[in-house]
């Protein structure tokens, strides 16, 4: 009886809804900066690059923390990481109405942001995903991924309006009311692990109780890395994702705005590309995650990387023509922008297994950021020199196609992982 209830109804929907609405939340907040950059220009009169170097430790921070968050998700559990990340959040925003100094920025939103909100990220989604389902595995990181799409499709415009027409401060506050209703959710309804509630992960019929963290909470994350540093396939995920990285939030995510303000767009009409982007994004990459379950991920790495960069190459030309062929661009890039974490996420557990894939993805993650922070202080830095962002976005484009060759490279079987790793 308790086996047929627990089919009729699977608790593991209700933990990935949680995640869902945390992880769009986190991801409004990793991308305001892009509505702030303009802002913060004219009030402080700070410069493009300064700001940028800002954003880029932000970002390299929010990858770096990834490995350690697979740590603390086992050792704590999901939600005590969760609301902890939560009261981080809450410092770094609270505090920033009142800042002075670029100093003060970097502390807030570098340091405290760029880690609380990597603590709430792809490896968030992976390690609940690895978790709670067998089947549809692929599915839910796919919607899981997909949220900082739809975090865009939200906030963005909403941020940018608000800033436009009641100053940015009043935007920072408006994220702060949105974290203040999910601390409540997290505590009351979700849960670490489906042993919790008496279940099997879906798609399994065998009720486990979770093995207790063994280890330092420094140190394993490192030995982790060590025990996969002679893996091929590892050092190919984690290439092909830095140039992932380089490609979407680095780049497109933080620049974006700006580009259309040197191009006379108005902030708003800006965010509604973004938001656009979001909109086919979080089709194209729960569809992705569908795929992911389905066809070969190598392949599917190849056509995204090859189409983005194709539409990377395409940007500078539609940012001087016109609304039309910047929808254009916001409608293919969006299709894949971050399609790409579903596959690379599926050959991370296909190659090292379920137990060790949180904790993996999250060092591959860190090569992720590491080419979106190079590319979120590089297109920065070039702008500034050159006083048009055409160079970093067709330098992106034919690193796309590069990404695109290397990822059928990739090896996905235990057994070829286990020939190169420990």
């Amino acid at each position: 009886m308790k086996e047929r209830k627990l089919s009729k109804f699977y608790y593991g929907w209700i933990v990935i809804g949680i995640v869902f609405l945390t992880l769009l939340i986190s991801a409004g907040i990793s991308s305001f900066p892009s509505v702030l950059i303009q802002s913060l220009e004219k009030e402080f009169g700070w410069t493009r690059a300064a700001i940028s170097g800002v954003i880029s430790i932000r970002i390299l921070l929010y990858g770096l923390i990834g490995p350690f968050s697979a740590a603390m998700l086992a050792k704590f559990g999901v939600r005590r990481t969760m609301v902890s990340a939560i009261f981080l959040m809450l410092l770094s925003l609270g505090l920033t109405p009142f800042i002075t100094a670029v100093w003060q920025l970097m502390l807030l939103w570098g340091v405290l942001g760029g880690l609380s909100t990597g603590a709430l990220a792809n490896v968030l989604g992976v390690t609940v995903a690895n978790r709670w389902f067998v089947k549809h595995k692929g599915l839910v990181i796919g919607l899981l991924t997909a949220s900082a799409a739809t975090g865009q499709l939200l906030f963005l415009p909403l941020l940018a309006k608000i800033t436009s027409e009641n100053g940015w401060r009043n935007a920072v506050y408006v994220i702060m009311a949105a974290l203040l209703i999910m601390l409540p959710v997290i505590a009351i309804w979700m849960r670490n692990h489906p042993y919790d509630v008496g279940a099997a992960p879906l798609g399994s019929t065998e009720i486990v109780k979770p093995a207790p963290f063994q280890g330092n909470l420094l140190l394993t994350p490192i030995r982790t890395l060590v025990s996969v540093m002679r893996s091929g396939t590892f050092w190919l995920l984690a290439g092909t994702f830095f140039f992932c990285g380089f490609s979407t939030n680095g780049l497109i995510g933080t620049h974006l705005i700006a580009a259309c303000g040197d191009s006379n767009i108005p902030i708003v009409t800006a965010a509604g590309l973004l938001a656009l982007m979001g909109i086919f994004d979080l089709v194209g990459t729960t569809f992705s995650g569908w795929l992911s379950d389905r066809f070969d991920s190598r392949w599917l790495l190849f056509w995204y990387y090859g189409l983005r960069g194709l539409s990377l190459i395409f940007l500078p030309y539609a940012l001087g023509t016109g609304y039309t062929q910047l929808t254009i661009f916001a409608v293919f890039y969006g299709l894949d922008w971050i399609a790409t974490v579903p596959p690379t996420a599926k050959l991370t557990s296909d190659t090292f297994g379920r137990e060790k894939a949180g904790m993996i993805f999250g060092w591959i993650l860190v090569a992720h950021q590491a080419g979106a922070s190079t590319a979120a202080y590089g297109a920065g830095f070039l702008r500034e020199m050159l006083g048009s962002y055409t160079v970093p976005f067709v330098a992106a484009g034919f690193v796309c196609l590069l990404a695109a060759i290397v990822a059928l490279r990739i090896r996905s079987s235990k057994a070829s992982a286990a020939a190169s790793a420990v």
